[in-house]
């Protein structure tokens, strides 16, 4: 019998069913975590494969853990092998090499099998933040040298098999956690989301039978792939190349210097990264897996942003990188803090602006400003470990303002840690969190504002900043100008008062940190913008009147 033959309505009904396989997946990994940054912020991937390991659906998360999810579910099913997969098994990945992420991100992959068979239909795959997993520092680590300071591997290894847990790996997981009850807690929130997805998925295939499942997605994925080609034909073609430095790896105040090439031509998307640094001897080399996924989400924002991805929306992407080089980790290379992914991101972009710049936003603020409090809480004892992600500013379009503050562009649908959860879990208090008036770059089509957020200490413990780029200014476009870099100050108003990047700082009662997260870059001669639009901006406090009258030529 040949392939069967579809209508577009099935199309459409197989299509959706997976798509809302993946978003019930989400809820119920939200419902029942236990770390706030996966129920709060979204620190997740979820993701959907056919029995090719093609992506068929996903949910809505971070973009960078969807894209990183492909590379990791192929090397675990490679490392297990297919043939020692079965019903009912999980399989947790962490080994970051195949993981395409730091050790934290803790990937769990499930074999979907046809109830009444052993037939094999498909893959899931869920990639969460974990708080600890025996690492030498607790919360971040910020200056290792290697991967075995980073926490305990899994490079590929059964956490349930045949649908029941394997009590080793679990204890294993407990005596190597700093904080077991809450890692203990996701993994079981992962594995209950897993199960969810393997209901849904088993249930489309019972109602429609695999041959017509099968077409179905065959179908979608060619067709994605189709208009992938497409867009990729219509882009202008030509070689554009952009540089920018990290502020430093975390070990040295030495810059790191990122290089970029994108080839637009014969029908692919080359984004090729020779020229950048070697690997360095800190934790901000990225595996070639999160170098890809980044490459995907810049990819994917300038094909078809407006599509449900499947794997056949990257068919014309290729990505290079030199292995032993910064974006392209290799054993024992330190990978722990993937910033470098947030900044290349940007990196990409400024490459393509040069041949596309109808099309393109300046930077926003540039990197993803992380912080977070690690100590014991006063009431219970317990260790915590809570952490956040602060926005920043987009940059201006040819056609509009940039939005701000709202986190950066690789975070996608991820959200801020709420205020009322940071002071509650952790020794934090907020004095203050406002918009910095000012921030965003001038332009004729001006940056989104950055905020700033005062933070005093309660109880004692640690203070984690993780940003790296502090040091180099958001890029503007068109004439427009560029917004001051991201800053944090620890100890302001003392004689103890400095700025820093990515450090560990210890905090006592009473001491204050200052956080001031960067706009997005201007478009355009500030000069040509409406001047109704500088009062507005005003009034609204975006702007101040010295500036309307100074940068933007308007008496306010």
């Amino acid at each position: 019998m040949g392939e069967p033959t579809v209508d577009g309505a099935t199309v459409e009904v197989v299509r959706s069913h997976l798509v809302s396989a993946a978003e019930e997946m989400r809820a119920a990994l939200v419902r029942t975590a236990f770390n706030p940054v996966i129920y709060e912020v979204y620190d997740f991937g979820i993701s959907v494969y056919d029995r090719r390991l093609r992506l068929v659906a996903e949910s809505t998360g971070l973009s960078r853990f969807l894209g990183a999810n492909d590379y990791s579910l192929r090397k675990g099913v490679e490392y297990v092998g297919v043939e020692n997969l079965h019903r009912g098994d999980v399989v947790l990945l962490n080994y970051p090499y195949w993981n395409a992420a730091h050790t934290y991100d803790a990937t769990m992959f499930a074999p979907v099998v046809l109830p009444d068979s052993e037939e094999l239909i498909g893959f899931l795959c869920i990639r969460a933040h974990w708080m600890d997993l025996g690492a030498k520092d607790p919360g971040y680590v910020l200056d290792s040298t290697d991967m075995h300071q980073e926490g305990i591997i899994f490079p590929g290894t059964k956490v349930y098999s045949r649908g029941e847990p394997v009590p080793e790996i679990h204890e294993l997981i407990r005596f190597n956690s700093r904080m077991p009850e809450l890692v203990l807690g996701d993994l079981n929130a992962q594995i209950a989301a897993l199960r969810t997805g393997e209901r849904r998925v088993s249930e489309l295939y019972r109602d429609y039978g695999p041959a017509v499942v099968d077409a179905v997605v065959d179908r979608v994925i060619d067709a994605a792939a189709r208009r992938a080609g497409e867009a990729v034909a219509a882009l202008p073609q030509g070689s554009w190349t952009a540089e920018d430095w990290l502020d430093d790896d975390g070990v040295s105040d030495d810059p790191i210097r990122m290089r970029v090439t994108v080839t637009v031509a014969d029908g692919e998307f080359t984004v090729d990264f020779a020229g950048s640094s070697p690997a360095v001897p800190g934790p901000v080399n990225l595996p070639l897996g999160a170098t890809i996924a980044t490459c995907r989400v810049a990819f994917k924002g300038v094909t078809t942003p407006h599509e449900q991805t499947n794997a056949g929306h990257f068919a014309p992407l290729r990505v290079r990188a030199e292995p032993g080089t910064l974006f392209h980790a290799q054993y024992p290379a330190a990978t722990f803090t993937q910033w470098t992914g947030t900044v290349a991101l940007e990196l990409i972009l400024k490459a393509l602006a040069q041949g596309m710049p109808d099309r393109l936003a300046a930077s926003s603020g540039g990197d993803v400003p992380g912080f977070m409090m690690v100590g014991r809480h006063p009431d219970t004892g317990d260790m915590f470990a809570v952490s956040n992600n602060d926005p920043v500013g987009w940059g201006g379009t040819p056609r509009h303002d940039g939005i701000g503050p709202a986190n950066h562009l690789c975070q996608t649908q991820a959200r801020n840690t709420p205020v009322e959860v940071l002071e509650s879990k952790t020794g934090m208090f907020f004095e203050r969190l406002e918009i910095r008036t000012d921030s965003g770059g001038a332009g004729r089509f001006r940056g989104g504002c950055g905020l700033r957020r005062d933070i005093r200490f309660v109880t004692p413990g640690e203070f984690l900043s993780v940003i790296k780029k502090t040091k180099s200014a958001p890029w503007a476009l068109a004439g427009g100008e560029q917004p001051e870099p991201n800053q944090v100050v620890v100890f302001p108003g003392t004689d103890r008062e400095h700025r820093v990047s990515t450090r560990r700082t210890a905090v006592a009662v009473g001491d204050r940190v200052t956080l001031l997260t960067a706009g997005g870059g201007g478009h355009g001669d500030p000069r040509s913008r409406d001047p109704e639009a500088v009062r507005r901006d005003v009034a609204e406090g975006y702007v101040s009147a010295r500036a309307a009258r100074d940068v933007y030529g308007v008496i306010a």
